[in-house]
C-alpha cells in the first residue's frame, strides 16, 4: 500500500512546519483532510459527523477550501494522512486524484472508482460482475451525430432494445448518472402515458405527463418496473459491515414528497434482512466507496439494487451520525495509529456475546427476551348495544359476508360511512312520519349518529361497529331493553368508540421502549467510564477507549426483533411508541407501525372477541353480579365465595366496601354530583368551550357520565355490576388527566369505584383456581404455545437472518443472536398469563420459598394498569455440557406497570430486580415497602474491584405534594463507602430522556400528567429451560377440549380478518450513542441486567436485594 511511507514522508512534511513546535513524535495527531464543495463539506450532516470524529484523541480534520480546490494546484492543497473526497457537481476530480498519488494519504472513498460512479451503464456492469441482483436492463447507445441508428423498436406498450423486449410498465434512464429524469412509461390499459422523475423541487419529485412514446435523443438504459409497495429503500453504508437504511414514499407513486412538520422530507426505518446486508457490502467493496449510498427495491420478496449514488450521509439521523463517526474513527485508527506510533488499542470484540452475571454469579450470554405488554394510557372506552331489523342493515350485513360466520366487524372508513347513511335516512324517516317500526330506538339511532359523526372524519383506530346475527331476535337480557316487539331474525349492533391511546401513553411505551433497552449487554455503552463524571462527553464511547460495542448487536445483525400487536389502535400504537424508544427511531408512529409492527391477529394470538365468552365465564359473571347485589355487609362466607384464594387485594377492597349495595348506592350518588357539576360548568359561559385532554370537551364528557349514569342503575333498582370497571376506568382518567376541573369528591368516586374494580376485574377472569385456569386457557392458549417456540428456537440453530459466517471476518461468534420477541396486547390477555404462571403449576410455593415470596408479592398487586409487563429472559451457561438441563436457565420478572393517582400508600413489597435466590434466605433485607423513604440514602461510588454486597435502596426523594406528578430529585454521589451500591430499574416515566425537552413530559396538551411506572420484579431467577417447556406443555395440552374449542373459535374469528404481513422486520438492537452512550448520569438506565462492570455508579440505579455471591468487579 504504501501507507508506511505515506506516513514518514507526511511526518517530514510536519517536522519542517513545526520546527519550534518540540512535539514529540507519540503525540502526533492523524489529520483528516476533507476535499468537496462547500456545500457538501459545510452540510449539517458533515458538520455533526466531523463534530462527532474530532472526539477521538488523535483526530485532527481539517477541510479544504472550495476555491483552494478549485484554484490551487495541489502542492498548495492542506497536507493530510487521510483523505474524505468526492465528486459532486462541478467538483474536479482530476485534481484530487492528482493529489492522492502525490501526498498518498489512506483514501475513504476509492477516487477513480468516482468516474464509474458517474455512468449508470458501468454501475449496472459492476453490479453484475459481482452477482448482486439488479431488473433486467437493455442499454440503448445513439451516437449524437445519427441518433437514427439504434436498435430501438418501438411498439403501443413494449419496446425492444437490441433483441429484448420491455413490455410497460418499464424504466427509461439516461445513461449519465448526474441526470435525474428517468421515465416510467404504463401500459394503455391502466391509462398510458409516463410519470416523469425529476431532482426534487420543493414538494415535488415527479409529474404525471400524458406522453406514451420514448425519448427520441441520447442514451438510455432500459428496464423492468419494479412493482414494490409504493416505498424504495435508502441504504447508506459506512463500511462493509454497516448499513443504515430507510425508506421514503416512492417518488414514482405520485409526486408529493411527504415532509414532516419541520419540511424534512419523511423517512421510514428500515430492518434490512441479512440477504440485503450482504449487499450492502458487496456494493461497499465492489465501488470501494467506505461512505456509499445505494437504492433497494423490495419486490416480489427479493431486493434489487437500481442506483449507487456514491458517497452520501443520512440526513437527521443522530443515531446515524454517532455510529458513522465511530466506525470511521475507528476505522482511520486502525489504520493509521500503528505507523505513528500512537498508543491506541484496537477495541477487542470480546463484547459481542451478550454475556451477563446472573444472580446465581455465573457468566452467562443472554439468548432470548420475551415481553409481554399492556397498551399505554387510553382515553375510557364506551359502547352501545342496540337490535336492528332494518332491511338496510340485512343488506350491509350480507355485503361484507357476513352470513358466513354470523359476525361482521366494520372498521374502514367507507363502512362506517355505509352505517352512517342508514342511520340518517332511518332518522329523516322517522322524522317524516313516526313508524313504530322503528320508533323504539330513535335515541340509539341519534347516539350513532352522533358518535359516527364525532372528529369529523373517519379512522379505524377510533370507532368499530359489529354486527351479530341473532335468529330469533334478541334474548331479553336486561331490563334496559324494553319488552321486543317481534320475534324472527334480527341484528345486535353493537358500536364502540374511544380507547384511544392518548399522549400520555404514547411517552410510557417510548420511555419504557427506552429503559427496555439497557436490559441488553452493553445497553450502558461506556463500559470503561470513569466513576462519578457528570458531563456526556466526558464518558461513553469516545472517552478513551472508542469501543464498537455499539455498533455490533445493532448492525452486525446479531438480533432478532418482531414486535407483534392486536388488531386495536392503541395496542399498535403502544407498538410502535414503544419501538420508536427501543430503537432509538425519530420521526412519526405511524410508519414505525406499517414497517415494524406485525398485526397478530391471524390466530388468536393477542386477540379476543369479548362477545363470544366461554362458558365458564358467563357463569362467573352471574355468580359475581350475585355476591354484589346483597344489600348487607359481607359475611364470611361471602369471603369465601368471592376470595377463595385469599388474596390479600380482594379481601382488602371487601373490607372497604362491607356491604355492596350500599357501595353501589354511594357510587350512584357520586355519579349523579358528577353529572351535575358538569352541567353546572356547562351552563357558566365562562366555561362552556372549555378545553379538556385530549380535545374532549365538556359536552363529551357529559355524555360519557350521564350515559354510564343512565346503564349504572337499571330499571328495577339493581345495579349492572359489569358497568363498574367502565365507571372506574372514566374517573381514573378524569382524575389523571382532568383534574383542572376541580371537580367535587372524584377522589371519593375513585376510591370506592376502584375498590369495587379491584374486585370486579380480577375476578371476571375467573373466582377459584380452577376457573381462573380455565378462562386463561381459552384466551391464552395460542399465546403460551407461540411463547413455548420461542424459547426452543433460540437452541436451535434455525435459519433466522444471521450473518453470513464466509462474511464475518472481525465478529466473534457470528451465528449468536439474541432474540427480542415482544407482544402488544390488552388487558384480558395479561390477566390470563399471570393466572397460568400463578395457578398453572410451575412450582410449587410449599417448596420454593423465592416462589412463595412471587405469589405473595402477586396476590398484593391489585391492578394490572397500562404498561404491566411480565418479561421471560433466557440464558445460556457455555460452561455446562450442551445436554445438561443446567444449560439453560430462565428468568420471569412482571411490572404492574404505571402508577396509579394514589398509589403512594398501598404499593405492595417486591423483591426488586434479580433478588436473591432461594438459599439466601438468612440475608433477606428487612421487608420495608417498595418506596420505603427512611431509607433513602445516596447512591455510593465503588470501590474498585470490590465485591459488590447490593442492598434495597430507594434512589429517589419524592415530592408527595403534586398528587399524580411527581417531582424526582436524583440523590448525589456524595461520599463512597466501600461496596454499597444500589441499582434502579426505572425512573419516572416522566424524566426527560435526551431528546425530549423537559416538558414533554409534564404537561400534554396543556394539563395531564404522565405517571411513572414501577419497575420490574423478579418472581423468579433460578428456572431451568426444561422446566418451564414442561410447565408450557402441560398448561397447553391440559385443557385439551377448550384448546379444541379455542381453536376452532379462533379460526372462525380470524378467518376474515386481515392476514399478518409478509414483511418480517429483523432488527439489530440499538445500544445507541446517541443516548445510552451520550446520556448524562441522571437519565433513567435500565441496569440490572447488564455487568455492572458498565453501569457508572453515579447513575440512577435499581433496587437489587442482595444476592449469592454476585462478584462484579470494576476494571478501570
Amino acid at each position: 500500500m504504501g501507507q508506511t511511507d505515506a506516513g514518514m514522508k507526511n511526518e517530514m512534511f510536519r517536522e519542517e512546519e513545526m520546527d519550534d513546535d518540540d512535539e514529540s513524535p507519540s503525540e502526533r495527531q492523524i489529520v483528516v483532510g476533507i476535499c468537496a464543495m462547500t456545500k457538501k463539506s459545510k452540510s449539517k450532516p458533515m458538520t455533526q459527523i466531523l463534530e462527532r470524529l474530532c472526539k477521538f484523541d488523535y483526530i485532527d480534520v481539517v477541510i479544504f477550501p472550495e476555491e483552494v480546490i478549485l484554484e490551487e494546484p495541489v502542492e498548495k492543497w492542506p497536507l493530510c494522512d487521510c483523505l474524505i473526497s468526492f465528486h459532486s457537481k462541478g467538483f474536479p476530480l482530476d485534481k484530487a486524484v492528482e493529489y492522492a498519488k502525490l501526498r498518498n494519504p489512506l483514501l475513504i472513498n476509492d477516487l477513480n472508482m468516482q468516474y464509474f460512479i458517474q455512468d449508470r451503464r458501468e454501475v449496472y456492469r459492476i453490479l453484475q460482475e459481482e452477482g448482486i441482483d439488479l431488473p433486467r436492463y437493455a442499454v440503448l447507445n445513439r451516437d449524437p451525430d445519427n441518433p437514427e441508428e439504434c436498435n430501438l423498436v418501438e411498439g403501443e406498450d413494449q419496446v425492444e432494445v437490441n433483441g429484448e423486449v420491455f413490455h410497460k410498465p418499464f424504466v427509461e434512464k439516461p445513461v449519465c448518472a448526474e441526470d435525474h429524469n428517468v421515465y416510467i412509461y404504463y401500459p394503455t390499459s391502466a391509462g398510458g402515458g409516463s410519470q416523469r422523475l425529476f431532482r426534487k423541487i420543493g414538494s415535488r419529485s415527479s409529474v404525471y405527463s400524458p406522453e406514451s412514446s420514448v425519448r427520441k435523443t441520447g442514451s438510455y438504459i432500459y428496464e423492468e418496473f419494479m412493482p414494490t409497495d409504493g416505498t424504495d429503500v435508502k441504504v447508506y453504508t459506512v463500511g462493509p459491515d454497516y448499513a443504515h437504511a430507510e425508506a421514503r414514499k416512492s417518488p414514482a407513486l405520485d409526486g408529493k414528497v411527504e415532509r414532516d412538520s419541520e419540511g424534512k422530507e419523511i423517512r421510514y426505518p428500515v430492518m434490512l434482512t441479512a440477504m440485503e446486508k450482504l449487499v450492502a457490502r458487496k456494493v461497499c467493496l465492489a465501488f470501494k466507496q467506505t461512505v456509499c449510498g445505494f437504492d433497494l427495491l423490495r419486490a416480489n420478496g427479493h431486493s434489487f439494487v437500481c442506483d449507487v449514488n456514491g458517497f452520501s450521509f443520512v440526513k437527521n439521523s443522530m443515531k446515524y451520525y454517532d455510529d458513522c463517526a465511530k466506525v470511521l474513527g475507528n476505522m482511520v485508527m486502525r489504520e493509521l495509529a500503528p505507523q505513528l506510533h500512537i498508543p491506541w488499542s484496537i477495541p477487542m470484540e470480546a463484547e459481542d456475546i451478550p454475556i451477563v452475571p446472573t444472580t446465581s454469579g455465573t457468566m452467562m450470554e443472554l439468548r432470548c427476551v420475551i415481553a409481554i405488554i399492556r397498551h399505554g394510557d387510553r382515553t375510557p372506552k364506551q359502547k352501545m348495544k342496540m337490535e336492528v331489523r332494518h332491511p338496510l342493515f340485512f343488506e350491509l350485513f350480507e355485503k361484507y359476508g357476513g352470513y358466513k360466520t354470523g359476525k361482521l366487524k366494520l372498521k374502514k372508513p367507507k363502512q362506517l360511512q355505509e352505517v352512517l347513511d342508514i342511520a340518517r335516512l332511518l332518522l329523516v324517516e322517522l322524522g317524516q312520519h313516526t313508524d313504530c317500526e322503528i320508533e323504539e330506538k330513535k335515541s340509539k339511532l341519534e347516539q350513532l349518529k352522533t358518535v359516527l359523526e364525532m372528529y369529523g372524519h373517519f379512522s379505524g383506530i377510533n370507532r368499530k361497529v359489529q354486527l351479530t346475527y341473532l335468529r330469533n331476535g334478541k334474548p331479553k337480557a336486561s331490563s334496559e331493553e324494553e319488552d321486543s316487539k317481534k320475534d324472527g331474525p334480527s341484528l345486535l349492533l353493537v358500536l364502540k368508540w374511544g380507547g384511544e391511546l392518548t399522549p400520555a401513553g404514547r411517552v410510557q411505551a417510548e420511555e419504557l421502549g427506552r429503559a427496555f433497552r439497557c436490559m441488553y449487554p452493553g445497553g450502558q455503552a461506556g463500559n470503561r467510564r470513569s466513576l462519578g463524571c457528570d458531563s456526556p462527553i466526558d464518558f461513553g464511547d469516545y472517552a478513551g477507549f472508542p469501543g464498537c460495542g455499539l455498533l455490533r448487536l445493532h448492525s452486525t445483525y446479531r438480533h432478532d426483533l418482531k414486535i407483534y400487536a392486536s388488531d386495536e389502535g392503541r395496542v399498535q400504537m403502544t407498538a410502535a411508541a414503544f419501538a420508536k424508544g427501543l430503537l432509538a427511531l425519530e420521526g412519526e408512529l405511524t410508519p414505525i407501525l406499517v414497517q415494524m409492527v406485525k398485526s397478530a391477529n391471524m390466530n388468536g394470538l393477542l386477540d379476543s372477541d369479548s362477545d363470544s365468552l366461554t362458558d365458564c365465564q358467563q357463569k362467573v359473571k352471574a355468580r359475581l353480579h350475585e355476591i354484589m347485589q346483597k344489600d348487607q355487609d359481607f359475611t364470611e362466607e361471602d369471603y369465601q365465595k368471592l376470595a377463595p384464594t385469599g388474596s390479600p387485594s380482594l379481601v382488602n377492597s371487601m373490607k372497604v366496601i362491607e356491604n355492596p349495595v350500599k357501595t353501589c348506592d354511594k357510587v350512584y350518588a357520586l355519579i349523579q354530583s358528577l353529572t351535575s357539576q358538569i352541567r353546572k360548568r356547562l351552563e357558566d359561559p365562562k366555561s362552556a368551550d372549555l378545553q379538556l385532554y385530549h380535545s374532549e370537551t365538556l359536552e363529551l364528557m357529559l355524555q360519557r357520565w350521564s350515559k354510564l349514569e343512565r346503564d349504572f342503575r337499571m330499571k328495577n333498582g339493581r345495579y349492572d355490576i359489569s358497568k363498574i370497571p367502565d365507571i372506574y376506568d372514566c374517573i381514573k382518567y378524569d382524575l389523571q388527566h382532568n383534574a383542572s376541573l376541580d371537580l367535587e369528591d372524584t377522589r371519593e368516586l375513585f376510591r370506592l369505584s376502584r375498590a369495587l374494580a379491584d374486585i370486579v376485574i380480577p375476578q371476571e377472569y375467573g373466582i377459584n383456581r380452577a376457573e381462573k385456569l380455565d378462562i386463561a386457557q381459552a384466551y391464552c392458549v395460542p399465546l403460551m404455545k407461540k411463547i413455548q417456540l420461542d424459547l426452543q428456537r433460540t437452541h436451535e440453530d434455525e435459519a433466522v437472518n444471521k450473518l453470513h459466517p464466509l462474511y464475518s471476518r472481525g465478529v466473534m461468534s457470528p451465528g449468536r443472536h439474541v432474540r427480542t420477541r415482544l407482544y402488544f396486547t390488552s388487558e384480558s390477555h395479561v390477566h390470563s398469563l399471570l393466572s397460568i404462571f400463578r395457578y398453572g403449576g410451575l412450582l410449587n410455593e410449599e417448596k420454593d420459598q423465592q416462589w412463595k415470596q412471587a405469589m405473595d408479592y402477586l396476590s398484593a398487586v391489585t391492578e394490572l394498569n397500562y404498561m404491566t409487563q411480565i418479561v421471560i429472559m433466557l440464558y445460556e451457561d457455555n460452561n455446562k455440557d450442551p445436554s445438561s438441563e443446567e444449560r439453560f436457565h430462565v428468568e420471569l420478572h412482571f411490572s404492574p406497570g404505571v402508577k396509579g393517582c394514589e398509589d403512594e400508600e398501598t404499593i405492595p413489597l417486591g423483591f426488586g430486580f434479580r433478588p436473591a435466590s432461594s438459599e439466601n434466605e438468612d440475608k433477606k433485607p428487612n421487608q420495608g415497602s417498595l418506596e420505603d423513604l427512611s431509607q433513602d440514602e445516596p447512591d455510593q461510588a465503588l470501590q474498585i474491584s470490590d465485591p459488590i454486597n447490593i442492598q434495597r435502596r430507594s434512589p429517589m426523594i419524592r415530592n408527595r405534594k403534586t398528587g399524580s406528578m411527581e417531582v424526582l430529585s436524583e440523590t448525589s454521589p456524595t461520599h463512597s463507602t466501600k461496596g454499597c451500591t444500589s441499582h434502579r430499574l426505572f425512573i419516572s416515566c416522566s424524566r426527560q430522556s435526551p431528546e425530549i425537552k423537559p416538558a414533554s413530559g409534564l404537561g400534554f396538551e396543556g394539563c395531564s400528567m404522565v405517571p411513572s411506572i414501577y419497575p420490574l420484579e423478579t418472581l423468579h431467577n433460578s428456572l431451568s429451560l426444561k422446566q418451564v417447556d414442561e410447565f408450557l406443555n402441560s398448561v397447553c395440552e391440559s385443557n385439551s377440549e377448550v384448546q379444541a374449542k379455542t381453536m376452532k373459535a379462533l379460526s372462525g374469528l380470524f378467518a376474515s380478518q386481515s392476514q399478518i404481513s409478509l414483511y418480517s422486520p429483523q432488527q439489530p438492537l440499538s445500544s445507541s450513542g446517541s443516548e445510552a452512550s451520550l446520556r448524562p448520569p441522571s437519565q433513567p438506565l435500565w441496569h440490572g441486567s447488564i455487568p455492572s462492570s458498565a453501569v457508572s455508579s453515579a447513575g440512577p440505579s435499581s433496587p437489587i436485594t442482595e444476592s449469592s455471591g454476585l462478584n462484579f468487579s470494576f476494571s478501570e
